[in-house]
C-alpha cells in the first residue's frame, strides 16, 4: 500500500496540472486530544473529492461544505479562495469538539493553501519516488513554496513566516522468508503503511507467494539487506528459524541504522543465536542489544496472524518511541494464564489479592 502523504500529494498534483482549483490542509497545532497527528495532511478539489485526512471525517465535510458546492448545491457561490494561505482551528469549543467528532477537549488547528503550484508539487512527488527526504517550505506572506532535500526526519515547525514539513521516504520493512506468517505481517505492514520487501533463496516458499504490492527476492538474505540499505526508517525482521538464513541477515542488518531489528524464536533460540553471533562471528555486545527475540508483544497468540498482530504493534511502538514492557511483565501475563479457573475470583484486575 503507498504510503499516503505521496499518495496525497500525487492526486493533489493530479488536479492541479489539469486546472482543477484545489486546497491542500496540514495540522499545524493539536491541544488535548486529536484524530490526527501534527504534519498530517489532506487535499480537497473544487469537485468535494479528498484524499488524505485530518480528522475521523467531520473536518472534512465541513471544508467541503464551505469551499464547493457538493454539499451546498449548484446555485451556491462557495468555492476554493485565491490569495495566501490562511490558519483555521476547530474545536475551540465543547460545542465545537462534538460537532466536528474531536476527541473531549481536543482542538486542532490548520494551514489551508490555495491552488498550490503544480511544478512544485510535480517537482517533490518525483523527488519522493526517488526515496529522496525532501523539506517543503511555504512562505505564508503569498504561499510561494521552496523545496529542499533533508539529513534527516524531522517534525514539522512553523513560525511567524513559514511553514516547514518534512517527506518521505516512506517506511520499509524487509522480511526474511516468505512463509505463512510473512504473508499476513506483510499485509498489516503494507496497511501501516510500509513498503515491504520479502527476501527468501528457498524457491519451494517464493512460488506460494501470493500478497501483492510486495517486493520478492531470491538472493542471499545477507546480500539481500545489503542492497536494501536499511535506514533509520527501516526494519529488518528474520523469520525462517533456520539460522543458515536468519543470521546471515541479522548480521548485516545489526550493522545499519535500521530502527527495528528482530527475529522469530523462543527465548532459548534467542540466547542461542546471541551466543552464536558472540562467539562465532564476534558481534559485540552492544550490537547484539539492538537485537529484538523472541519478538512481538505478549498477547498469548498462537497463530501465524495472532503472531503477526503482536509483531506488528512492537515495530509500530518501537517506530512511535513507546517504551514497551519486557520479560518482567511476560513473565507475570504468563503466571496469570496459567492459574486455574476456579482460582479466577482471586484476581482484581490482573493482581492477585
Amino acid at each position: 500500500m503507498e504510503n499516503l502523504d505521496v499518495m496525497v500529494l500525487r492526486t493533489l498534483a493530479g488536479w492541479r496540472a489539469t486546472g482543477k482549483r484545489a486546497l491542500l490542509a496540514t495540522v499545524v497545532r493539536t491541544w488535548g486530544s486529536s484524530p490526527r497527528p501534527v504534519g498530517s495532511i489532506m487535499a480537497l478539489c473544487d469537485t468535494g473529492a479528498v484524499v488524505g485526512s485530518v480528522s475521523g471525517g467531520c473536518i472534512e465535510d465541513d471544508l467541503i461544505y464551505q469551499f464547493t458546492q457538493a454539499y451546498s448545491g449548484a446555485n451556491s457561490d462557495k468555492s476554493i479562495p485565491s490569495g495566501p494561505p490562511t490558519f483555521v482551528k476547530y474545536g475551540i469549543t465543547a460545542d465545537e469538539a462534538h460537532r466536528f467528532g474531536l476527541p473531549c477537549g481536543g482542538t486542532l488547528e490548520l494551514l489551508l493553501e490555495y491552488d498550490p503550484d503544480a511544478a512544485a508539487l510535480s517537482e517533490l512527488v518525483a523527488a519522493l519516488e526517488a526515496g529522496q527526504l525532501m523539506q517543503r517550505c511555504v512562505h505564508l506572506k503569498d504561499g510561494a513554496v521552496t523545496l529542499s532535500t533533508s539529513a534527516a526526519p524531522a517534525e514539522l515547525s512553523v513560525s511567524k513566516t513559514e511553514l516547514i514539513n518534512t517527506f518521505g521516504p516512506e517506511y520499509r520493512m524487509l522480511l526474511i522468508g516468505a512463509g505463512q506468517l510473512t504473508e499476513y505481517l506483510a499485509t498489516m505492514a503494507q496497511f501501516s503503511g510500509f513498503a515491504v520487501t520479502v527476501c527468501d533463496p528457498r524457491e519451494e516458499y517464493r512460488s506460494a507467494w501470493s500478497v501483492a504490492g510486495v517486493t520478492v527476492s531470491g538472493d542471499m538474505p545477507d546480500d539481500v539487506v545489503i542492497a536494501f540499505r536499511p535506514d533509520r526508517r527501516s526494519c529488518v525482521i528474520a523469520l525462517t528459524h533456520d539460522p543458515k538464513l536468519d543470521d546471515l541477515a541479522l548480521l548485516e542488518a545489526l550493522d545499519t541504522d535500521a530502527f527495528y531489528v528482530g527475529a522469530i524464536g523462543s527465548r532459548r533460540n534467542n540466547e542461542a543465536r546471541h551466543q552464536r553471533m558472540a562467539e562465532h562471528f564476534s558481534v559485540s555486545q552492544q550490537a547484539l542489544a539492538k537485537l529484538r527475540g523472541p519478538i512481538g508483544i505478549y498477547i498469548g497468540s498462537k497463530t501465524p496472524p495472532e503472531i503477526a498482530v503482536s509483531v506488528m504493534a512492537e515495530v509500530l511502538a518501537v517506530k512511535n518511541g513507546v517504551v514497551l514492557p519486557r520479560d518482567m511483565e511476560v513473565a507475570q501475563a504468563k503466571n496469570e494464564r496459567a492459574v486455574p479457573e476456579n482460582d479466577v475470583g482471586d484476581l482484581v484486575c490482573g493482581v492477585r489479592r
